[in-house]
């Protein structure tokens, strides 16, 4: 019996490495990671990369996303929790139903997906129960795992808990969120903004992940850390875009990711 837990466990060490290294190859065979002068994140600050999973944009791409979180829940023990698969809409609701598909063809579980509307169905079957789920899978005492591509301000994700728990109110059923998994984690802090409202450059804010877990009881997933990816392309030599050019990263962009980590980075996460 000692031998096969600890084949499990090498199956399932061996499986990590490899989920994370083919995202991480995706990430730049698709262009979706690129490094380039005068980003700017969402919040105000200014970034030396920028990650855009709008990139997995073809059925062989974002099926190849929904194996990576198929991948990521069965090494983490999380596929045999989990009764239904949501994604926030837009995005999250093509990786919900990718790894979906991805369950099924490679592990054999055959689980509903699930996404929400930005506003409640009032006709046909939400005649009488307003609902905000399009696919109506739910049921008392279901296990939800949410999907999404990134997470920033976590305020989404707050957002959507709160559907889903009006959702069950509404239909007398009893749901529970037993994770939120990201296809790519920026292990970073949130902005800090001065008394006029500008972003500090330079200033390290909070970890809106650990601030969600901590407030909801939720654990949220990476399929893999900003970190972990960046330095896999770096000392393997992948060619991503970089200032317009497709080549491996050098020494100078490496640095400057590091700087760049050092100044926003939460603390690494395990």
């Amino acid at each position: 019996m000692e031998t096969v837990e600890v084949g499990v466990k090498i199956a399932y060490d061996n499986l990590m490495e490899t989920y994370k290294e083919e995202l991480a190859r995706s990430l730049a065979e698709t262009g979706a990671i690129f490094f380039e002068q005068g980003l700017v994140l969402k919040d105000g600050r200014p970034t030396p990369y920028f990650v855009n999973m709008a990139r997995f944009n073809t059925g062989r791409l974002v099926l190849g996303m929904g194996r990576f979180f198929a991948q990521m829940m069965t090494a983490k023990g999380l596929s045999g929790q989990v009764d239904v698969i949501l994604g926030p809409s837009y995005k999250g609701s093509a990786i919900a139903l990718a790894t979906s598909i991805a369950l099924w063809e490679e592990y054999g579980r055959d689980l509903p997906f699930e996404y929400d509307r930005k506003e409640a169905k009032t006709h046909g079957e939400a005649s009488k129960v307003k609902s905000l789920l399009v696919n109506q899978t739910l049921f008392d005492g279901c296990r939800i795992f949410v999907v999404d591509d990134v997470a920033t301000s976590m305020g989404t994700k707050i957002e959507l808990l709160e559907k889903i728990a009006g959702e069950a109110e509404a239909r007398g059923i009893a749901c529970q969120v037993t994770g939120v998994g990201i296809a790519v984690d920026r292990e970073q802090t949130t902005a800090v903004y001065d008394a006029a409202g500008r972003v500090v450059e330079g200033r390290r804010g909070a970890d809106a992940i650990a601030e969600f877990e901590a407030r909801t009881g939720v654990p949220v997933y990476a399929v893999a850390g900003i970190r972990e990816i960046v330095a896999y392309l770096y000392d393997h030599r992948i060619p991503l875009k970089i200032k317009g050019e497709i080549r491996p990263m050098d020494a100078a962009v490496k640095a400057e990711f590091d700087r760049y980590v050092a100044t926003y980075g939460v603390t690494q996460r395990s």
